[in-house]
């Protein structure tokens, strides 16, 4: 996985300590990009820190109803399984916020709490190493289901899309952005985030979006014709 300007290959490459930045109902994935406005103090410094380091940062959300989650120690649970981010761009304001992207890595699991004297939490992680690997998944992916999903939901909701842009993306960029971009609540995300692989992300993504339209706007076979 090459994500900004390095490499993640191997568990060498990845840290087994990790700052982690509970965010509700966002959701980063492997080989995404997570634009972020930072502005809370504690947050400040867990970026600073992570620019003069390793430039890496855990994203997971804090625990909802339903979550298999960790247990609370210097604050709220979290969800067990996030995602390592890069810090790939970097800007000040010039008012104190920071202006920042991540770059996804790849997934971990939250094991133990470590005690730091810092504002912010750090954990001890188990990555899921798979995630580095260059396995082409593009294949597995039903190309057609996803986009017709897609389109169906943007029709039913008076939105569009750059069409050109889309119908460029390779199969597991459409699956990323798609699976990122969408207005879906926490657990749908950490639904998407933890299916196993690229094509059962689409599945999730595909079923996710069928339910959404058909709670909405009624039968999604007719909507998705």
């Amino acid at each position: 996985m090459k994500v900004g300007n390095a490499r993640y290959l191997t568990e060498k490459d990845l840290p087994a300590v990790l700052p982690v930045f509970p965010l509700s109902g966002v959701l980063l994935l492997p080989g995404g990009q997570l634009p972020l406005n930072i502005f809370e103090p504690r947050y400040l410094e867990m970026f600073d820190e992570a620019l003069a380091g390793n430039r890496l940062i855990g994203v997971v959300q804090p625990a909802f109803q339903g979550t298999f989650a960790s247990e609370p120690v210097s604050g709220p649970a979290l969800c067990k399984v996030g995602c390592i981010g890069r810090i790939t761009s970097f800007g000040e304001t010039g008012d104190g916020r920071y202006i920042t992207s991540l770059g996804g890595v790849c997934r971990f699991r939250l094991m133990e709490e470590i005690a730091s004297h810092r504002p912010y939490r750090s954990f001890r992680i188990a990555p899921f190493f798979a995630d580095l690997s260059d396995a082409d998944e593009e294949a597995t992916i039903d190309r057609n289901a996803l986009l017709a999903a897609f389109r169906a939901y943007l029709e039913a909701n008076k939105l569009e899309a750059d069409w050109e842009s889309v119908e460029r993306a390779s199969n597991t960029t459409l699956v990323t952005s798609l699976s990122m971009m969408s207005p879906f609540g926490p657990a749908e995300k950490q639904a998407l985030l933890e299916a196993p692989d690229m094509r059962s992300r689409a599945e999730t993504l595909i079923a996710i979006t069928e339910i959404a339209l058909a709670r909405e706007f009624g039968d999604p076979d007719t909507i998705l014709q």
